[in-house]
């Protein structure tokens, strides 16, 4: 990495064009400020090629270790699909880089691990994950409101997550190690906890899901501070997107995500709308996710959610895939917490 000018903007290598890169390189290049993208990586280079030209000055790559090594790169957006982000996160660290890594960190525990012992070698933290929920303004006011302990000790925690329909390729262990990823990162966050155990129950799948796939599902988490936090995924409900979150507190309640921003009265009836997608629903969440991560990186720092996070929820869902394929409560195994992640 060449020497950066202290006011010159951070040049950012993006890997991964698809629909989460893509509109990543559109955050940084038109929405935030003190970036640009320098970079774009795909395997697909026809792909990297088309979102690379929507850039002044952007060059397309197909290898990330060559865009890593360019002149104008200083950091590093990992938005490829899961089982590349090891790769991807060790050759950062070789050269320093810091990186904003969307979830997971890395498709399962052990490979996590790695990434976690490669990042304590540098001596200091360079991953941000992205978990955009924690800088979600609802999801903010909640964390912020159950930390001033106002309604005393939690006691609960209730999430629904629901999308219109899913992807063809999305599997039953998606549904808990792509979706129920967010609320396992949730529950931790909100209640200061570490998850210990985790269970899986499976209602009838509806009509609306694929042949084969589990859908709903429910799962249950159990914490260290012996608080419950259940999660209802159903992936293909048919109406909306909906992230919804309430906290069950000892002297009283805290609830986010019901989307009653606008309500209209009208022709003797009352309603709103409902998000469509995540990109409706999160769109101001991941632009302060990204904004965060530059401001710290063109300062050296690192913030937000750390490699321990990352790992911390890819150890829970790894015990909730095995919770769904083999029933019954699944402990989550979690190695001693690094002096770097406390």
């Amino acid at each position: 990495m060449a020497e950066r000018a202290p006011h010159a903007p951070l040049g950012v290598a993006v890997i991964g064009a698809g629909r989460m890169g893509a509109d990543h390189v559109r955050r940084i290049d038109r929405v935030i400020s003190g970036a640009r993208v320098t970079a774009v990586v795909d395997v697909d280079a026809e792909r990297a090629k088309a979102v690379a030209a929507r850039v002044d000055g952007c060059t397309a790559y197909t290898d990330p270790v060559a865009a890593m090594a360019a002149a104008d790169v200083d950091a590093v957006l990992v938005a490829s699909p899961g089982p590349a982000h090891e790769a991807a996160l060790l050759a950062a660290f070789e050269r320093d880089l810091p990186v904003l890594c969307e979830k997971p960190l890395t498709p399962d525990a052990a490979s996590a691990l790695r990434v976690l012992e490669a990042e304590q070698a540098l001596g200091h933290r360079r991953v941000q994950v992205g978990f955009m929920r924690r800088y979600d303004p609802e999801y903010a006011r909640l964390e912020a409101l159950l930390r001033t302990g106002q309604l005393g000790r939690p006691l609960m925690l209730h999430n629904r997550h629901r999308n219109v329909a899913s992807p063809p390729f999305f599997t039953s262990a998606m549904l808990i190690s792509d979706s129920v990823a967010h609320e396992a990162d949730a529950t931790r966050w909100l209640l200061g906890q570490e998850i210990t155990a985790v269970t899986v129950l499976r209602p009838a799948p509806s009509a609306n899901a694929p042949d084969a796939l589990q859908d709903p599902q429910f799962v249950v988490f159990e914490t260290d501070g012996g608080a419950l936090s259940d999660v209802e995924i159903f992936v293909n409900c048919g109406f909306g997107y909906q992230v919804q979150a309430e906290a069950v507190c000892e002297r009283g309640t805290a609830r986010i995500g019901d989307g009653h921003a606008l309500v209209t009265n009208t022709a003797g009836r009352w309603g709103g709308t409902i998000a469509q997608d995540w990109t409706e629903r999160f769109g101001t969440a991941y632009d302060r996710e990204v904004q965060a991560w530059v401001d710290a990186a063109r300062h050296g720092g690192t913030t937000g959610p750390s490699a321990w996070d990352g790992y911390a929820a890819a150890a829970v869902c790894e015990a909730g895939v095995t919770a769904l394929r083999e029933g019954g409560r699944v402990t989550v195994e979690l190695v001693e917490k690094p002096a770097l992640y406390r």
